[in-house]
Parts: C-alpha cells; sequence; structure tokens
C-alpha cells in the first residue's frame, strides 16, 4: 500500500489554521462629535433669527390673545389688571349685528379679488413671457402698482371714483351711462374697493407666476407644436400643470394679504356707507380704537378670527404640498 507523503510544515500549518480563532468584527468608530465652536456658531446664527420671530410673531400673538380673554379698558390697558372673561368677548362679537355682514364681505372681498388678481397676473405673465420688444419695459411698469405706497393708491382710486369729479364717472358720462356714486353707495361701496386692491395685486401675481413661467423648459412647447397642439392645448396641458406649485403658493400669500387688507378700505369708504364694505380687518379696527369708549377685547377677538383663518389655509397648503410630495 502506497503511503501518501506530504510536504514539510504542511501538518504544523493545518493544525495553526484550526487553532487560529476568527478575527473579531472591527470595532465601530466612535461617532465624531461637533466641535463646541461649531455649535455655537450655529446657535449664534439663529439667535437673530429666534429673537426677531419671538419679539415681532411670537409676544403679539401671546398679547392679542391675552387682548381677546379679558375685559380691557383704557385704565386697565395702562395699569395691565384687567379682568379674565374668557370666551365673553367672543361671544360679544359674534352676537354683534355686524359681524355676519362683515362675515359675508371678508369671504367676498377674498374670494374676489383672488380669482381676479390670479387670472389677470397669469395671462399677463404668459403674454410677456414671449420676449418681444420692450417687454422688459412693460413689465417694469406694470410693477409700479405694487411699488406706490397705500395711501397714495387709495387716495387716487378714491379721487378716479368720485360721483362728481372723477375720471370713471366722466367716462361713463361720455359714453352715455348716468354717474354712479362709487364711494356712497351701499351697492356699489364694496365693488370699488375690490377694484382698487385687485389693481394693486395683480404686480404681484404677474411677478411671481412670470418667475415661474421661465422654469419651464421651452423643448416642451417645441415637442406640442410638432404633434400639432395650439396655443390654447400647449396652455392647459404643459403650462398651467406644470405651474401648478407656483400658483398655490402665490393664491396662498395673495390670501393672507387680502384677509388683512385695511389701509384700502379704510382710505376709500372707512367700512361704509352703514358698513356695506365692512370686513373683519375693520371691524377690528372700529371695535378697538374707532370709539370713543374703545372695546380692546372684542377688536382682539375679530382679529384672532383672522389669524385663525390664515393659519388653517396654510396648514391646507402645507398638507397638499407634502401628499403631493409623497405622490
Amino acid at each position: 500500500m502506497k503511503q501518501t507523503t506530504h510536504p514539510p510544515g504542511h501538518r504544523s500549518e493545518r493544525v495553526r489554521c484550526r487553532a487560529t480563532p476568527a478575527a473579531p468584527p472591527p470595532a465601530r468608530s466612535p461617532r465624531r462629535r461637533r466641535p463646541a465652536s461649531t455649535q455655537w456658531a450655529a446657535w449664534g446664527f439663529l439667535a437673530p433669527v429666534t429673537l426677531y420671530l419671538a419679539l415681532f410673531y411670537a409676544y403679539p400673538l401671546y398679547r392679542n390673545l391675552d387682548l381677546s380673554l379679558r375685559d380691557y379698558t383704557v385704565r386697565s390697558f395702562v395699569q395691565g389688571d384687567a379682568p379674565f372673561t374668557g370666551l365673553a368677548n367672543y361671544r360679544k362679537v359674534f352676537d354683534d349685528p355686524t359681524f355676519a355682514p362683515a362675515l359675508l364681505h371678508t369671504a367676498a372681498f377674498t374670494a374676489v379679488c383672488l380669482v381676479f388678481q390670479y387670472a389677470i397676473g397669469l395671462a399677463l405673465a404668459v403674454f410677456f413671457n414671449q420676449n418681444f420688444r420692450l417687454s422688459a419695459t412693460l413689465r417694469a411698469l406694470f410693477l409700479v402698482p405694487w411699488l406706490l405706497p397705500l395711501i397714495v393708491s387709495a387716495s387716487t382710486w378714491s379721487w378716479m371714483l368720485n360721483s362728481e369729479s372723477g375720471v370713471v364717472n366722466a367716462i361713463l358720462h361720455v359714453i352715455g351711462i348716468g354717474p354712479v356714486n362709487w364711494l356712497t353707495s351701499p351697492s356699489w361701496s364694496l365693488t370699488s374697493v375690490i377694484i382698487a386692491n385687485i389693481w394693486i395685486g395683480v404686480p404681484f401675481n404677474l411677478v411671481v407666476l412670470h418667475s415661474g413661467l421661465q422654469s419651464i423648459p421651452a423643448g416642451l412647447y417645441e415637442a406640442a407644436a410638432l404633434d400639432g397642439a395650439g396655443a390654447w392645448r400647449r396652455f392647459w396641458s404643459i403650462t398651467f400643470p406644470l405651474l401648478r406649485p407656483v400658483s398655490a403658493i402665490t393664491l396662498l400669500l395673495g390670501l393672507v394679504y387680502t384677509l388683512k387688507v385695511f389701509d384700502i378700505i379704510w382710505i376709500m369708504t372707512k367700512g361704509g356707507p352703514a358698513d356695506s364694505s365692512t370686513t373683519f380687518a375693520t371691524l377690528s379696527y372700529q371695535l378697538g380704537f374707532g370709539n370713543l369708549l374703545p372695546a380692546f377685547g372684542p377688536g382682539a377677538a375679530v382679529g384672532n378670527l383672522l389669524v385663525v383663518a390664515a393659519l388653517v389655509f396654510g396648514l391646507v397648503y402645507v398638507r397638499a404640498q407634502r401628499k403631493q410630495a409623497l405622490s
């Protein structure tokens, strides 16, 4: 029987391989901590923003909520000893006969202004997106209403809509239409402030929507044109869907701005005549500062209703954006 021979050192190597334990897994390196200087630098950058939000947002909201829950008079407002009344100021506001018309006027004013501002702004943005000659110059001229102080714009519209010497009634007289009491008639006062606010808000929609149109690739329009799609079809199939995120933020910002419009209405009509153009913004001012005996609590309650309305629409927007991102 033939005996197999092994090279020298073979057995010892096999035994050594069996005896050698498996190498332990590499230890995890400890998580690096940020240097203390980096953390202090981060807090240093956050401190101004946090301080600004606390002073100019959180504290005023807290004070307004406190005003709405106490029975403040001029004396207690100065001395700070107003008694706590809970939701009595809110019940007083809801029972006020002006509340229901103000709610209706606020909803109508906000909805009509948003629709027309967005529609006109979108039409102008699409028009100026063609980059024709003098496009930039004309677009800059459309920004004038947005750049003017609100008191100047409201005063200008008050003069234009004056029943006796206004340029609007003069034009109506030329075409054979009788004068309209734009600012002194309960039937026309709300329409007058809506027209003025639309004129002021269109430039904002134009700028934001035009910026959104610049981000849409031109190749999509060229491909659609090659497939035989007309201008209207390209708008509904390309422009409008791709502009949806920009449109959403434009409408949200316009909603928040329109809810709190006060200057234009107060300068043009002061909420009248007979409360025909009163909104929550002017009602809050009238209750808090418009009487000889100011009602600070009810005025703050109306202001909080505006804050809640803006917050609700903001949360709806955030939820819609989150759902769109997940899909």
